[in-house]
């Protein structure tokens, strides 16, 4: 195995690029706290791709969600649903997706989080919503999931210090990162790297940054597994 530097792994993309064959559309999908926007910035940079990202900010019911789960879930839900497709639409209407790009989100996500925090009718609500909004979301060419377990993302989300997810429940995060594990499973529409992120740094770490990019250059169709591996220097 050879050893990786940034020279390296910007002439292996430079020759992809000219071949026509790195993917143009990239998802980078997880749990609360697994680091999917930072992993999404950075991929940005390093492919020079523009970048999509989840406004969760903008949501006004989700720190009184974090407060009272069972009040505000159909709210907060439906904000996210409009938003994502909202977002999506926006970009089909200027052509902007003839230039590549990274999301930190799927548009499938957004019943996966509906099943965790909505009771039976609101989910059929929810559900009977969605199937009337009339979005053709394009199919990414590579979806990243960063998988890690619960406790590692609490330890995420409290040190990054977010004041409202500070008050994310534990159970929460449970069924959340269970959902996001099935859903994986069954995940077929894209070429999938899973990718264990519980005791790597893709942000600060350049070594682990490097290899997850010259894995997934690779990556043509199906299911692939990234786990941190020492390099030869």
């Amino acid at each position: 195995m050879h050893s990786l530097n940034e020279t390296t792994l910007n002439e292996r993309i430079e020759q992809r690029r000219r071949v026509g064959s790195l993917p143009r559309f990239i998802a980078v999908e997880g749990p609360i706290g697994a680091g999917k926007t930072s992993l999404a910035k950075r991929l940005a940079m390093t492919f020079g791709y523009d970048l999509l990202l989840e406004q969760a900010e903008e949501n006004p019911f989700l720190t009184r969600f974090y407060q009272d789960p069972a009040r505000y879930a159909l709210q907060t839900e439906l904000f996210f649903l409009f938003q994502r497709a909202d977002q999506l639409r926006q970009i089909q209407q200027q052509d902007l997706f003839a230039g590549p790009r990274i999301a930190d989100f799927l548009i499938d996500k957004n019943r996966l989080f509906a099943q965790v925090t909505l009771d039976e009718d609101e989910f059929e609500l929810y559900r009977n919503v969605d199937d009337h909004l009339t979005v053709d979301a394009p199919q990414p060419d590579l979806v990243i999931y960063l998988q890690a377990p619960s406790p590692v993302l609490r330890q995420r989300i409290t040190r990054r210090g977010n004041d409202f997810e500070q008050r994310i429940q534990g159970d929460y995060l449970d069924r959340l990162s269970n959902a996001y594990t099935e859903f994986f499973h069954f995940y077929d529409r894209a070429p999938l790297l899973i990718v264990n992120a519980a005791e790597i740094d893709l942000v600060s770490h350049d070594r682990d940054y490097q290899q997850l990019v010259s894995e997934l250059l690779d990556i043509r169709s199906g299911r692939h597994y990234f786990n941190p591996r020492p390099l030869v220097d």
